[in-house]
C-alpha cells in the first residue's frame, strides 16, 4: 500500500510504538525480580494479525529481533486465538530464544475481529535445570537447562489454566517469583490490546488494520532506499567463539555478505558444525543479529518492523551450529553466540561503509548466574546479571565505558537491591581501566565486578567470552583487552577460572569478571 496518508501514518506509526513502550514500563514496575524490575531484561512488541512485527519499544535487541520469528511458528502449532486466549512458550526449536526467556502472546480484537497480537518476552531469573539461574556453564543438552513449554494456552477465553501454571510453577526453583513476573507480562499484554483498541477508536478498525500494512510497506521502502545507497559486490568477514564449554576449541562464524539490485544477503556457509557445548544458537539469533547491525549499517531511524527485513536473504547451513537442532544445549546462544554474530556482521559492513561501523566492543554478556538456600529466610534464591564492558571506537569519537553494546542493553541491577535480595554482597565494583583499545578513537574501559557470598553455600554458573580472543580493533586500532574470571576464597586467595563453567563457593568466597574493553579505531597519532 502507497497511498496511506504519511501524517496520519507516522501519527498512527507512533502511538503503536508508544504502545510497546508503555507495555515495557508496566511490565517492569510490577515485576517481582531484580533482573526484570531493575535490569529490564524485558521486551514487548505488536504484531499485525499475520504475525509480522509491526512496532516494539528500544528494549533489548536480542529478544525483538529474535521475536520477527517466534509469534508465526508459535501460532501455527496453536492455531488461531481466540478473544482472551493467551499463549505460554519458552522451547528455542519454535519461539527462537532460550529457556529463560518466556514469551506470551495475545489476540487483539476490534468488534469481533482479530485485528493484531501482542507479545511479552521476558527472561526469568530460573526455569529449572541443572544450576540455579537456568544458565549452567557446561551443559550439552536442552534438558539440562530447564523446563521446555511447548505452545500452549495460559488462558483460555480469559480463564486461567491452572493446571499450566502449576506444571510451569512445579519445576523452579523460585515459584513464586515466577508466578509475579509471569502476571507482569499479563499485565503488559492488557495495557497492549487496552492502548489498540483506543487506536482503533481514534481512527477506526479498517484505517488501524489498513494502517499496520502501510507501516510495513513504508518501512521497506525506506530500507531499499538505503540499500541503493550502497556499493554492490561481495564481502567475507569470521570471528569466533573461544570455546563452546565443552573443549578448548574455537567455534567459527564464517559469513559472505552480497548486495545487488534487489537484496543483501547473508551467507553462513564454513560456520563450524552444532557443538557438544552451549553456544549452540536457534535460527532466529542469526535474523535478530542482522536485523540490529542492519540499522547501523543503513539508518538507525529506520522504523523497528519486520520491513527491515523484506528485502534480506539468509543462508545457515544445515548441521552448522547457528541452526542447532534438538536436543542441543542452547542457552548462551543468546548470550555470547549473538554478541559474535553481530561482531562477524559488523566487521563485514566496516569493509562496506568504513565511515559508519565501529570497532568491536565487548563482545560477550559477561553472564553469572548465583543461586542456594538463602539462609535469612530458608528459602531458595537465584540471581542472574549480565555486565558491560568497553564499547568499541567509533568513527566519531571514543567508545563508552561499562556499557552493553550491541545485543544487550539491560541495565546493571543496583548494589543495594543486589544486596537486600540476596544473601549477597558486590565488594567490588569499578572500571577496568585502561582495557579498552588504543587508537585515533579509543576503545571504552570494561568493569570489574566482584560478588561475595554470604552465609551460605552457592552455586555460581559463568557464561563468558572474549577469554581467548580479543575484541578486534578497526582501520589501524589496537584490539581491546581480553577479560578474566577468577575467584577467591575466604582468605583472599586467588584462583583463575574459565570462560564457561559452574563452581561452588562458601562464606566469605566471592567470584571476579573483568570484562574486556572495547577495540580501538584508527591508527592514532
Amino acid at each position: 500500500m502507497t497511498d496511506f496518508d504519511p501524517i496520519r501514518l507516522e501519527v498512527l506509526r507512533n502511538a503503536l510504538e508508544a504502545t510497546a513502550q508503555e507495555m515495557g514500563s508496566v511490565l517492569k514496575h510490577t515485576a517481582f525480580s531484580p533482573n526484570i524490575k531493575e535490569r529490564m531484561d524485558a521486551s514487548c512488541a505488536i504484531f499485525t494479525a499475520d504475525a509480522e512485527l509491526v512496532a516494539q519499544a528500544e528494549h533489548v535487541p536480542v529478544h525483538l529481533g529474535s521475536m520477527l520469528r517466534a509469534v508465526k511458528p508459535t501460532l501455527e502449532r496453536t492455531g488461531e486465538l481466540d478473544e482472551g486466549d493467551v499463549v505460554i512458550v519458552n522451547d528455542p526449536f519454535v519461539a527462537g530464544a532460550h529457556l529463560p526467556d518466556i514469551t506470551l502472546i495475545a489476540p487483539v480484537f476490534i468488534d469481533s475481529r482479530r485485528i493484531a497480537y501482542v507479545a511479552s518476552r521476558a527472561h526469568h531469573s530460573d526455569v529449572g535445570g541443572m544450576e540455579p539461574g537456568s544458565m549452567p556453564g557446561r551443559s550439552i543438552e536442552i534438558f539440562q537447562e530447564g523446563i521446555i513449554i511447548p505452545p500452549v494456552k495460559l488462558y483460555r477465553a480469559g480463564v486461567l489454566q491452572e493446571d499450566i501454571m502449576s506444571m510451569t510453577l512445579a519445576n523452579v526453583r523460585t515459584s513464586a517469583e515466577r508466578r509475579g513476573d509471569l502476571n507482569a507480562q499479563l499485565s503488559a499484554l492488557r495495557v497492549g490490546a487496552r492502548r489498540m483498541e483506543e487506536v482503533a477508536d481514534r481512527f477506526g478498525a479498517d484505517v488501524l488494520e489498513a494502517g499496520l500494512a502501510a507501516i510495513l510497506d513504508y518501512t521497506e521502502r525506506r530500507m531499499r532506499a538505503r540499500m541503493a545507497e550502497l556499493p554492490r559486490g561481495s564481502w567475507t568477514c569470521e570471528d569466533c567463539l573461544d570455546n563452546d564449554g565443552s573443549s578448548d576449541d574455537p567455534v567459527w562464524i564464517r559469513l559472505r555478505i552480497t548486495i545487488d539490485e534487489e537484496k543483501i544477503s547473508f551467507d553462513f556457509t564454513g560456520t563450524s558444525p552444532q557443538v557438544a557445548g552451549n553456544v549452540n544458537a536457534v535460527a532466529p539469533m542469526c535474523w535478530s543479529s542482522i536485523f540490529y547491525s542492519l540499522k547501523l549499517l543503513t539508518d538507525a531511524s529506520l522504523p523497528p518492523n519486520a520491513g527491515v527485513l523484506r528485502p534480506v536473504e539468509v543462508h545457515i547451513p544445515k548441521g552448522c551450529f547457528l541452526d542447532a537442532q534438538k536436543p542441543a544445549a542452547v542457552c548462551a546462544g543468546n548470550t555470547e553466540t549473538t554478541q559474535r554474530l553481530a561482531d562477524t556482521v559488523l566487521r563485514g559492513f566496516a569493509q562496506i561503509a568504513p565511515d559508519r561501523i565501529a570497532a568491536a566492543s565487548n563482545g560477550t554478556m559477561n553472564l553469572i548466574g548465583i543461586g542456594g538456600i538463602d539462609p535469612r529466610n530458608g528459602r531458595p534464591y537465584t540471581y542472574i546479571e549480565t555486565s558491560g564492558g568497553g564499547q568499541g571506537g567509533r568513527p566519531m569519537g571514543p567508545g563508552m565505558s561499562g556499557v552493553h553494546a550491541n545485543m544487550s542493553n539491560t541495565l546493571n541491577t543496583p548494589i543495594e537491591s543486589l544486596e537486600i535480595s540476596y544473601p549477597l554482597r558486590c565488594v567490588r565494583y569499578e572500571l577496568r581501566d585502561g582495557s579498552g583499545g588504543a587508537g585515533e578513537n579509543p576503545g571504552g574501559d570494561g568493569l570489574i565486578r566482584s560478588i561475595q557470598v554470604i552465609g551460605h553455600d552457592a552455586r555460581v554458573s559463568l557464561q563468558t567470552d572474549r577469554r581467548a580472543f580479543a575484541p578486534y580493533g578497526l582501520h589501524g586500532g589496537a584490539d581491546g583487552m581480553r577479560g578474566i574470571n577468577w575467584s577467591t576464597d575466604a582468605d583472599g586467595n586467588r584462583q583463575d577460572r574459565p570462560a564457561k563453567g559452574s563452581l561452588t563457593l562458601k562464606d566469605k568466597e566471592a567470584v571476579t569478571l573483568e570484562t574486556p574493553g572495547g577495540g580501538g579505531w584508527g591508527a592514532g597519532v
